[in-house]
């Protein structure tokens, strides 16, 4: 594993930032979410020269469900929404979060002695073992990279749990973010 010396550091094509106790958004994917032919030059550019309408187009490109979207399946969604709370209050504070078909949008602040990096090498390893296990099947689970960015201010961490919590009603998964089972907002009406 990882554990890097410097805030911000690279894992093949994608920088991380490692911000300590500040708010963290990332998106982890399943290995087969994005189709090669759709994304053409985007996955090869670092995300620092990445548009806005570069991100965005990825965000749509997700949100069509592509690959085999295991996470579709309740019980697989469930190992993953309970890697997710586990250490919640030990290890990080989630603040939101979202299972959508084919990726993973969480918000959250490490805990002092948690890495970014130590944090997603927990979910995805558990959670990737125990969903193979009931999918009877073996290979790579999740896209070895993830997307993360550090929460700037108050009105961007808002923005990020509406983002997040909107994200199945803008993929046409429902119709309200409560709505959506594997998600902080349809935790937060129980």
């Amino acid at each position: 594993m990882h554990i890097p010396k410097e805030p911000y550091w690279h894992r093949r094509c994608l920088p991380h930032f490692e911000g300590g106790s500040r708010p963290q958004g990332v998106t982890f994917r399943l290995a087969d979410s994005l189709p090669r032919h759709l994304l053409g030059e985007i996955q090869s550019r670092p995300s620092p020269t990445r548009s806005i309408e570069e991100i965005k187009r990825m965000n749509r490109i997700l949100d069509k469900g592509y690959g085999a979207a295991w996470l579709s399946i309740p019980t697989v969604a469930s190992i993953v929404q309970n890697a997710l709370v586990f250490f919640d209050g030990d290890r990080y504070r989630l603040h939101a979060w979202v299972i959508m078909p084919n990726h993973v949008h969480v918000l959250f602040t490490p805990a002092e002695e948690w890495t970014l990096d130590k944090i997603l090498h927990s979910w995805k390893s558990y959670s990737a073992r125990e969903a193979n296990k009931g999918l009877l099947r073996r290979g790579r689970f999740w896209q070895e990279e993830y997307f993360d960015r550090a929460i700037q201010d108050p009105r961007d961490f808002i923005a990020a749990i509406r983002y997040i919590e909107n994200n199945p009603v803008k993929a046409a998964l429902c119709e309200e973010p409560h709505q959506w089972p594997f998600s902080s907002a349809f935790s937060e009406t129980r």
